[in-house]
């Protein structure tokens, strides 16, 4: 599974999941802060990424103007408001899990962690 971190994730959180062998890249490492959303969705999808946010209300309804709108993601990870926004282990070690589960491509995943 491929990640892109939102930059309400701290990039601390894609090294821990790179220690652990996940494809993950956080938006401050490649440059995207202060970008749209729309516009992360859409990078997150041309990467062939799933996209990890906490932003989840934003996310819902763009996930489903892409779904009405025929154009393809890879998925959208909402990262739960129960885990600290500062517990960058934990947030990793339950994003971990989760891709262990996920190893192929998928399109049009929506879930929470």
């Amino acid at each position: 599974m491929r990640l892109l971190l939102d930059e309400d994730l701290s990039p601390k959180i894609a090294e821990l999941l790179r220690k652990k062998g996940i494809d993950a890249v956080s938006v401050h490492e490649v440059g995207r802060i202060g970008l749209s959303d729309k516009s992360h969705l859409e990078y997150a999808a041309s990467e062939r990424r799933c996209f990890v946010t906490r932003n989840r209300n934003d996310y819902i309804i763009l996930t489903r103007q892409f779904f009405s709108s025929n154009k393809p993601h890879k998925g959208v990870l909402i990262i739960s408001s129960s885990h600290r926004f500062d517990d960058f282990s934990a947030i990793a070690k339950a994003i971990t899990k989760y891709a262990a589960h996920y190893d192929k491509p998928i399109d049009y995943l929506f879930d929470f962690v």
